[in-house]
């Protein structure tokens, strides 16, 4: 379960957990996300894993980080109800899942709120540490975008090999897509001053968003 080929300190930077459950976390999201937003999804939890590293927690669990990171954006799955906000969609879908392949209530509940929160700036950092390791993760994909803290934990030769493996094929433009794709399909989906609501309202009245516009500026650029 890897990008593309690597050697020693490379390799193991894009090696993904080979649990049970994180295949088949990959197995259910990979053909209902477009290559772009799966590649961001693993992006995002190589990133919080580096995170990880740097804050030195021993007491997180890796199978669930995966789970939350990889699932983050399930809510915008073409076949989901889309009858919620993404992030809330997302996480309700990711947690059943979860139960379902036997995971106890509890990491599920878990799981529910770092995708419920990953959004949610100044939230996501006081409700524990897989809310803030997935926040990380997601943040740095962006390039430093949306706030995150530890751009400088990931080297120029750690990008090149995590883009290498997982390209990021025009993330930016392809997720924004998506968001305001499913919030334009029910009003429930975009309350004002959420993401997605101003997202969709954004690209209506602009036909761009400041996500968009402020990320091409930002370390990755897309």
């Amino acid at each position: 379960m890897t990008g593309t080929t690597a050697h020693g300190a490379n390799a193991d930077l894009i090696t993904l957990p080979g649990t049970p459950l994180a295949k088949a976390v990959v197995d259910l999201v990979r053909p209902l996300e477009s290559p772009s937003v799966f590649s961001h999804s693993i992006r995002s939890y190589l990133f919080a894993r580096l995170v990880a590293g740097r804050l030195g927690p021993d007491d997180y669990d890796d199978d669930l980080l995966f789970a939350a990171c990889v699932m983050h954006d399930l809510g915008v799955a073409a076949d989901g109800p889309h009858r919620q906000r993404f992030e809330v969609e997302g996480a309700d879908r990711a947690a059943e899942f979860l139960v379902q392949q036997g995971i106890p209530a509890a990491g599920a509940d878990l799981v529910w709120q770092a995708i419920a929160l990953h959004t949610s700036p100044g939230i996501a950092e006081r409700r524990g540490l897989l809310c803030v390791l997935v926040r990380e993760g997601v943040g740095l994909d962006f390039g430093g975008a949306v706030g995150s803290g530890h751009l400088d934990a990931v080297t120029d030769e750690m990008a090149d090999t995590i883009h290498a493996g997982y390209p990021r094929l025009d993330m930016i433009g392809s997720l924004t897509d998506a968001i305001v794709a499913q919030a334009a399909k029910n009003p429930r989906n975009a309350p004002r001053y959420s993401i997605p609501g101003e997202f969709l309202h954004e690209r209506q009245t602009f036909g761009r968003t400041r996500m968009e516009n402020s990320c091409h500026s930002s370390r990755w650029g897309n």
